[in-house]
C-alpha cells in the first residue's frame, strides 16, 4: 500500500469495537494513527462481548460475568447515538468513552456515559439507552456482521479491509501495546495485510506479559 502522499482513494476500513475492551482500544489508537500515515479511510461499527458471550456465561469466571453485564450500557448507547445522529457520530463517541474508561480510569459508569456523550457533543438523553432494549436488534446485526467475518472464536476488535481479489479480509487483533506512531504504525499495518491475506493464515501468538499502556 503507498503512503498517504500517493493519488487515489482512500482503502475504507471497517472497525468492530466494544468501548469496554482496553485491547480493542489500544488497536483504535494504532488504526487512527495508521490513517495518517496511510490512504485508509476507517468507518466504525458496534460489536458486543456480552452478545458474544451471553450462551457461556456460566462458563465464565464470576468478575468477568459482571463485566458482560455492565458492558450492555456503552454498547447500546454507541448503536442508538448511530441510529438517531448517523453512522458518522460513532468514531467521536468511542474515543470520548474509551478516553473516560481507559485512560482517565473513570469506569463504566453512568456519569463516565453522561461526560463521554458531553464530550462527543451529542445529548445526555442517549445514556438512557444504557438500560434499554429499544435497539439491541441492530446491535446484534451490526455484532453479527463483524463477527461472522471472523468466526466466533475470536473477540474485539475486529477489522475488514477490502482484498486484491475485491473479497473482503478480515482478522481480530492485532492485540499491541503501548500504540505503535508514525513509520512503526504503518509498518505494523502493513505487514498485519500482509498475513492476514495469505490464504490458510490464521494465526500468530504469544504471551502477553504487560497489560496495556494508555497514552
Amino acid at each position: 500500500m503507498s503512503d498517504k502522499s500517493a493519488k487515489g482513494a482512500r482503502t475504507p476500513v471497517d472497525f468492530w469495537f466494544d468501548p469496554l475492551c482496553p485491547w480493542a482500544w489500544m488497536t483504535s489508537r494504532w488504526v487512527l494513527e495508521v490513517e495518517q500515515v496511510r490512504d485508509i479511510e476507517v468507518r466504525w461499527h458496534v460489536m458486543s462481548l456480552a452478545v458474544l458471550n451471553e450462551d457461556r456465561l456460566d462458563e465464565l469466571p464470576e468478575e468477568y460475568r459482571e463485566l458482560m453485564s455492565k458492558g450492555w450500557g456503552p454498547v447500546r448507547v454507541a448503536i442508538a447515538a448511530r441510529e438517531l445522529h448517523g453512522e458518522e457520530v460513532l468514531g467521536r463517541l468511542y474515543t470520548a468513552l474509551g478516553t473516560r474508561f481507559h485512560n482517565r480510569g473513570e469506569g463504566l459508569t453512568r456519569e463516565a456515559l453522561l461526560g463521554a456523550l458531553a464530550d462527543a457533543d451529542l445529548p445526555a438523553s442517549l445514556a438512557d439507552y444504557a438500560d434499554s432494549d429499544t435497539y439491541d436488534a441492530e446491535l446484534r446485526a451490526s455484532h453479527r456482521e463483524g463477527i461472522e467475518l471472523v468466526g466466533q472464536d475470536v473477540g474485539t476488535p475486529v477489522i475488514a479491509v477490502p482484498g486484491p481479489d475485491g473479497e473482503r479480509v478480515a482478522f481480530f487483533g492485532p492485540v499491541v501495546t503501548p500504540t505503535p506512531r508514525g513509520e512503526a504504525a504503518a509498518k505494523l499495518w502493513d505487514g498485519t495485510l500482509l498475513v492476514a491475506a495469505t490464504p490458510g493464515f490464521y494465526e500468530i501468538k504469544r504471551t502477553r506479559t504487560v497489560g496495556p499502556i494508555f497514552d
